[in-house]
């Protein structure tokens, strides 16, 4: 159950880090925070990411093997590699119009599970 509480955390955490390094980019978009000066977007910004990390944290306490979870450090930092990709790729191409799907983001996306794979070899 802790592999899988360490990967709902990494999710919930990954759209926070989503929003916070890139949702400034859609409220400008749609002309929220366009006028917005560039440290009032940094504080808010930050706001978002405080809940990244009170997600991050606890996901990489409860999954890293020397806490009695299941994963080593190497294997939590590339889980969470996966989970960004995905998550970022998902909420570009929902809330992004222009923003779309490739080929090459195929393929790299490709490499990142090969990456997942290659890190759990004994």
């Amino acid at each position: 159950m802790k592999g899988l509480y360490t990967i709902l955390l990494l999710l919930g955490s990954n759209v926070f880090m989503t929003l916070a390094w890139y949702g400034h980019l859609k409220l400008q978009q749609t002309k929220i925070s366009d006028t917005w000066p560039l440290m009032v977007v940094i504080v808010f910004s930050w706001g978002i990411a405080f809940f990244e990390y009170s997600l991050q944290i606890p996901a990489n306490r409860i999954g890293f093997l020397g806490n009695g979870g299941p994963f080593s450090l190497m294997q939590l930092k590339v889980i969470q590699e996966v989970i960004s990709i995905v998550v970022f790729t998902v909420m570009a191409t929902v809330f992004f119009q222009g923003e779309s799907l490739h080929w090459n983001h195929v393929a790299a996306f490709a490499c990142l599970v090969l990456a997942v794979y290659f890190v759990f070899i004994k």
